[in-house]
């Protein structure tokens, strides 16, 4: 680790308004507890308002800003694995976003960090989305944010078509499909349904309420205690 993103690190480390002691963050930080006194001393001699004592601890006071964030070298890879799978599997406004943001922290992270961490070699594929399935995600994404009734077609994995109406609480990624989970007018009960197999997808102006039983945090105790 390079001493500055050591140093960055014991600042992390400080925040909170709890003492930690130099031995603690030298077994975190892999190095000696001579160094960490050093460390400290060098932050305080900058400015940093670190009080405390050796044999004591030390904290951060409160109301301290860092300079703009830094990313350690892991941390851009995985904000860049995260992106492209992002970018292959989610919805065209989200893969969209994503795109975005490694532009934003492109322009903060110095060069040669961001050139080694595009580098990562893990890859995620987008052919098996089709733009159709794309749509579905960006429409119950909105209609999760906003609180609107679906209307869609659906088929099921027997071929049985149905029209349902459902009020849309999250989706979920499985690896190889994306799933619906919602309250069902149709069934007056949970269900969870596959995106891809959503046709005819149709916001309306309808917005559906918060009822005890039919929330999000239902859904999720209810499969919790089933699993």
């Amino acid at each position: 680790m390079r001493r500055a993103d050591r140093l960055f690190e014991i600042i992390q480390r400080l925040r909170g308004g709890r003492l930690v002691t130099a031995q603690r963050l030298a077994e975190s930080l892999e190095v000696s507890v001579r160094t960490v006194y050093r460390d400290i001393r060098d932050l305080q001699t900058s400015g940093v308002p670190i009080d405390g004592a050796a044999g004591v601890g030390y904290l951060l006071r409160p109301g301290y800003h860092l300079p703009p964030l830094m990313f350690m070298p892991a941390e851009i890879e995985a904000l860049i694995v995260g992106a492209r799978m992002v970018e292959a599997w989610a919805g065209r406004s989200l893969a969209n976003a994503a795109t975005e943001a490694l532009v934003k922290i492109g322009a903060v992270v110095p060069a040669d960090r961001m050139r080694a961490a595009e580098n990562v070699p893990i890859f995620a594929h987008g052919f098996r989305v089709q733009e159709a399935e794309r749509r579905n995600l960006d429409d119950f994404a909105s209609a999760i944010d906003e609180r609107l009734k679906v209307r869609f077609a659906y088929q099921d994995a027997t071929g049985g078509g149905s029209e349902r109406t459902v009020w849309p609480l999250a989706l979920h990624f499985w690896g190889k499909v994306w799933t619906l989970a919602a309250w069902c007018e149709l069934r007056d009960d949970f269900r969870t349904f596959r995106v891809d197999r959503a046709e005819a997808v149709n916001l309306g102006d309808d917005r559906f309420p918060r009822v005890p039983g039919r929330t999000l945090e239902d859904y999720l105790a209810r499969m919790t205690h089933e699993a």
